[in-house]
Protein backbone atom coordinates (compact mmCIF):
# COMPACT_ATOMS: atom_id res chain seq x y z
CA UNK A 1 0.00 0.00 0.00
CA UNK A 2 1.32 3.44 -0.93
CA UNK A 3 1.31 5.77 2.07
CA UNK A 4 0.15 9.26 1.08
CA UNK A 5 -0.57 10.92 4.43
CA UNK A 6 1.37 11.65 7.59
CA UNK A 7 1.19 13.25 11.02
CA UNK A 8 4.35 15.19 11.90
CA UNK A 9 5.44 15.62 15.51
CA UNK A 10 6.15 19.35 15.34
CA UNK A 11 7.55 20.92 18.50
CA UNK A 12 8.44 24.30 17.07
CA UNK A 13 12.16 23.52 16.96
CA UNK A 14 14.70 23.23 14.17
CA UNK A 15 14.65 19.46 13.79
CA UNK A 16 10.89 19.07 13.64
CA UNK A 17 10.65 22.01 11.21
CA UNK A 18 13.00 20.23 8.81
CA UNK A 19 10.99 17.03 9.28
CA UNK A 20 7.81 18.91 8.42
CA UNK A 21 9.35 20.20 5.19
CA UNK A 22 10.56 16.67 4.43
CA UNK A 23 7.04 15.31 4.90
CA UNK A 24 5.47 18.03 2.74
CA UNK A 25 7.77 17.00 -0.10
CA UNK A 26 6.71 13.35 0.17
CA UNK A 27 3.09 13.10 1.26
CA UNK A 28 -0.10 14.39 -0.32
CA UNK A 29 -1.70 15.20 3.04
CA UNK A 30 0.16 16.31 6.15
CA UNK A 31 -1.04 17.36 9.60
CA UNK A 32 0.98 18.41 12.64
CA UNK A 33 0.84 17.64 16.33
CA UNK A 34 2.51 19.29 19.32
CA UNK A 35 2.53 18.64 23.05
CA UNK A 36 2.30 20.92 26.06
CA UNK A 37 3.96 18.99 28.87
CA UNK A 38 4.72 22.12 30.94
CA UNK A 39 8.16 22.28 29.40
CA UNK A 40 10.50 24.92 30.72
CA UNK A 41 10.99 26.23 27.17
CA UNK A 42 7.26 26.58 26.52
CA UNK A 43 8.02 29.49 24.18
CA UNK A 44 8.38 26.80 21.51
CA UNK A 45 4.61 26.34 21.61
CA UNK A 46 4.11 29.95 20.52
CA UNK A 47 6.78 29.54 17.85
CA UNK A 48 4.84 26.60 16.40
CA UNK A 49 1.84 28.66 15.34
CA UNK A 50 3.95 31.50 13.91
CA UNK A 51 6.14 29.09 11.96
CA UNK A 52 3.18 27.22 10.52
CA UNK A 53 1.51 30.44 9.39
CA UNK A 54 4.65 31.79 7.76
CA UNK A 55 5.43 28.43 6.15
CA UNK A 56 2.04 28.53 4.44
CA UNK A 57 2.76 32.04 3.16
CA UNK A 58 6.26 31.25 1.92
CA UNK A 59 5.41 27.91 0.29
CA UNK A 60 1.93 27.96 -1.30
CA UNK A 61 2.47 24.53 -2.84
CA UNK A 62 3.13 23.04 0.57
CA UNK A 63 0.24 25.00 2.08
CA UNK A 64 -2.15 23.07 -0.15
CA UNK A 65 -0.94 19.84 1.47
CA UNK A 66 -0.73 21.12 5.04
CA UNK A 67 -3.84 20.43 7.06
CA UNK A 68 -4.93 20.73 10.67
CA UNK A 69 -2.61 21.31 13.61
CA UNK A 70 -3.25 19.53 16.90
CA UNK A 71 -1.96 20.62 20.33
CA UNK A 72 -2.29 18.02 23.08
CA UNK A 73 -2.23 18.90 26.78
CA UNK A 74 0.14 16.45 28.49
CA UNK A 75 0.63 18.39 31.70
CA UNK A 76 0.65 15.11 33.62
CA UNK A 77 4.00 14.27 31.99
CA UNK A 78 5.49 17.42 33.48
CA UNK A 79 3.98 16.56 36.86
CA UNK A 80 5.61 13.13 37.03
CA UNK A 81 8.95 14.31 35.58
CA UNK A 82 11.74 15.77 37.68
CA UNK A 83 14.09 16.99 34.99
CA UNK A 84 15.86 20.16 33.85
CA UNK A 85 13.25 20.54 31.10
CA UNK A 86 10.29 20.45 33.50
CA UNK A 87 11.79 22.06 36.62
CA UNK A 88 13.93 25.12 37.41
CA UNK A 89 17.13 23.19 37.97
CA UNK A 90 20.65 23.24 36.63
CA UNK A 91 21.36 21.42 33.39
CA UNK A 92 23.93 18.72 33.92
CA UNK A 93 24.09 14.94 34.24
CA UNK A 94 21.98 12.68 36.44
CA UNK A 95 23.28 9.76 38.48
CA UNK A 96 22.24 7.49 35.60
CA UNK A 97 24.79 9.18 33.38
CA UNK A 98 22.06 10.67 31.18
CA UNK A 99 21.66 14.44 30.80
CA UNK A 100 19.28 16.01 33.32
CA UNK A 101 17.26 17.20 30.31
CA UNK A 102 16.12 13.64 29.61
CA UNK A 103 12.37 13.38 30.23
CA UNK A 104 11.69 9.65 30.83
CA UNK A 105 9.08 8.22 28.51
CA UNK A 106 8.55 11.48 26.62
CA UNK A 107 8.87 10.17 23.07
CA UNK A 108 7.01 6.99 23.97
CA UNK A 109 4.08 9.04 25.24
CA UNK A 110 4.26 11.47 22.31
CA UNK A 111 4.23 8.68 19.74
CA UNK A 112 1.37 6.86 21.46
CA UNK A 113 -0.83 9.97 21.43
CA UNK A 114 0.27 10.79 17.90
CA UNK A 115 -0.68 7.27 16.83
CA UNK A 116 -4.14 7.69 18.35
CA UNK A 117 -4.68 11.04 16.62
CA UNK A 118 -3.39 9.68 13.32
CA UNK A 119 -5.79 6.75 13.60
CA UNK A 120 -8.74 9.09 14.21
CA UNK A 121 -7.70 11.41 11.37
CA UNK A 122 -6.99 8.65 8.85
CA UNK A 123 -3.29 9.53 8.61
CA UNK A 124 -1.05 6.59 7.81
CA UNK A 125 2.49 7.48 8.93
CA UNK A 126 4.09 9.33 11.83
CA UNK A 127 7.12 11.56 11.27
CA UNK A 128 9.48 12.57 14.08
CA UNK A 129 12.85 14.26 14.51
CA UNK A 130 14.45 11.55 16.65
CA UNK A 131 18.16 11.20 15.98
CA UNK A 132 20.92 8.84 17.08
CA UNK A 133 23.73 11.18 15.99
CA UNK A 134 23.06 14.37 17.98
CA UNK A 135 20.77 12.96 20.65
CA UNK A 136 22.58 13.50 23.99
CA UNK A 137 22.27 9.79 24.75
CA UNK A 138 18.48 9.87 25.13
CA UNK A 139 17.40 6.19 24.92
CA UNK A 140 13.98 7.06 23.45
CA UNK A 141 15.67 8.56 20.37
CA UNK A 142 17.41 5.35 19.31
CA UNK A 143 16.48 3.48 16.16
CA UNK A 144 15.68 0.33 18.14
CA UNK A 145 13.28 2.24 20.39
CA UNK A 146 11.48 3.81 17.45
CA UNK A 147 11.19 0.49 15.63
CA UNK A 148 9.81 -1.19 18.76
CA UNK A 149 7.30 1.63 19.23
CA UNK A 150 6.19 1.31 15.61
CA UNK A 151 5.62 -2.40 16.17
CA UNK A 152 3.65 -1.70 19.35
CA UNK A 153 1.41 0.83 17.58
CA UNK A 154 0.91 -1.47 14.61
CA UNK A 155 -0.24 -4.26 16.92
CA UNK A 156 -2.25 -2.04 19.26
CA UNK A 157 -4.04 -0.14 16.49
CA UNK A 158 -4.36 -3.17 14.22
CA UNK A 159 -2.97 -1.34 11.23
CA UNK A 160 0.54 -0.57 9.90
CA UNK A 161 1.92 2.48 11.71
CA UNK A 162 5.35 3.33 10.31
CA UNK A 163 7.40 5.99 12.10
CA UNK A 164 9.59 7.95 9.69
CA UNK A 165 12.72 9.55 11.17
CA UNK A 166 14.53 11.44 8.38
CA UNK A 167 17.16 12.84 10.77
CA UNK A 168 18.03 9.57 12.50
CA UNK A 169 21.61 9.42 11.22
CA UNK A 170 22.26 13.11 10.50
CA UNK A 171 24.24 15.55 12.61
CA UNK A 172 23.14 19.18 13.03
CA UNK A 173 25.23 20.40 10.11
CA UNK A 174 23.58 17.82 7.87
CA UNK A 175 20.18 18.83 9.24
CA UNK A 176 20.82 22.45 8.21
CA UNK A 177 21.92 21.18 4.80
CA UNK A 178 18.76 19.11 4.45
CA UNK A 179 16.62 22.14 5.26
CA UNK A 180 18.43 24.09 2.56
CA UNK A 181 17.96 21.24 0.08
CA UNK A 182 14.24 21.05 0.82
CA UNK A 183 13.32 24.72 0.86
CA UNK A 184 16.38 26.80 0.07
CA UNK A 185 17.14 30.14 1.70
CA UNK A 186 13.46 30.83 2.38
CA UNK A 187 13.15 27.78 4.59
CA UNK A 188 16.52 28.23 6.30
CA UNK A 189 15.69 31.87 7.11
CA UNK A 190 12.31 30.81 8.48
CA UNK A 191 13.94 28.20 10.70
CA UNK A 192 16.47 30.75 11.96
CA UNK A 193 13.87 33.41 12.71
CA UNK A 194 10.83 31.46 13.90
CA UNK A 195 11.84 28.14 15.45
CA UNK A 196 13.05 27.63 19.01
CA UNK A 197 15.48 25.07 20.41
CA UNK A 198 17.05 26.71 23.51
CA UNK A 199 16.37 24.68 26.67
CA UNK A 200 16.07 27.89 28.73
CA UNK A 201 13.45 29.42 26.45
CA UNK A 202 15.58 32.48 25.68
CA UNK A 203 14.15 34.58 22.82
CA UNK A 204 16.11 37.75 23.70
CA UNK A 205 19.49 36.85 22.23
CA UNK A 206 19.74 36.46 18.45
CA UNK A 207 22.55 34.59 16.76
CA UNK A 208 23.31 33.72 13.15
CA UNK A 209 21.61 30.36 13.74
CA UNK A 210 18.58 31.66 15.62
CA UNK A 211 17.44 32.74 19.08
CA UNK A 212 18.71 31.26 22.33
CA UNK A 213 20.92 31.66 25.36
CA UNK A 214 23.89 30.39 23.36
CA UNK A 215 25.27 28.30 26.22
CA UNK A 216 22.84 25.46 26.95
CA UNK A 217 23.52 22.09 25.24
CA UNK A 218 20.75 22.64 22.66
CA UNK A 219 22.11 26.05 21.64
CA UNK A 220 25.69 24.81 21.51
CA UNK A 221 24.68 21.90 19.30
CA UNK A 222 22.64 24.09 16.96
CA UNK A 223 25.38 26.72 16.79
CA UNK A 224 28.16 24.24 16.06
CA UNK A 225 26.05 22.62 13.36
CA UNK A 226 25.41 26.00 11.73
CA UNK A 227 29.10 26.91 11.79
CA UNK A 228 30.12 23.57 10.31
CA UNK A 229 27.48 23.81 7.58
CA UNK A 230 28.38 27.42 6.74
CA UNK A 231 32.10 26.76 6.98
CA UNK A 232 32.53 29.39 9.69
CA UNK A 233 35.87 29.36 11.51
Amino acid sequence: MTITSALVLFSGGQDSAVCLAWALRRFERVETIGFDYRQRHSVELRCRTVFLAKLREAFPGWAARLGEDHLIDLGVLGEVSDTALTREQEIGFAASGLPSTFVPGRNLVFLTFAGAVAYRRGLRALVGGMCETDFSGYPDCRRDTIDATSTMLTLGLDRPTPIETPLMYLDKAQTWALGDELGGTRLVDLIVEETHTCYLGDRTHQHAWGYGCGTCPACELRGRGWETWRGVR
